[in-house]
């Protein structure tokens, strides 16, 4: 028997548990940072007017032209 030699594995499950901490913590940062929505708190953020055109557009309620203008009108790209 070697008593004190050697390295005691009785506290890796603590280096687990963090290093799962850490990586689900790295997925909940990274899609926030990409995700494009006025909720997160990191990342691209359209104005509420943007929204809003895009919505309009999506309906069909603008044809392509005046989406294209209105959204330049806003300093954005399309």
């Amino acid at each position: 028997m070697m008593w004190g030699y050697g390295m005691n594995p009785a506290w890796l499950w603590l280096y687990g548990v963090l290093s799962l901490v850490a990586v689900v913590i790295l997925i909940v940062w990274t899609v926030r940072v990409f995700r494009d929505d006025a909720s997160s708190p990191v990342g691209p953020r359209r104005s509420d007017a943007r929204r809003i055109l895009d919505e309009r557009y999506a309906r069909g309620e603008l044809t392509t032209e005046q989406y294209r203008e209105q959204v330049a009108e806003l300093g954005e790209e399309p």
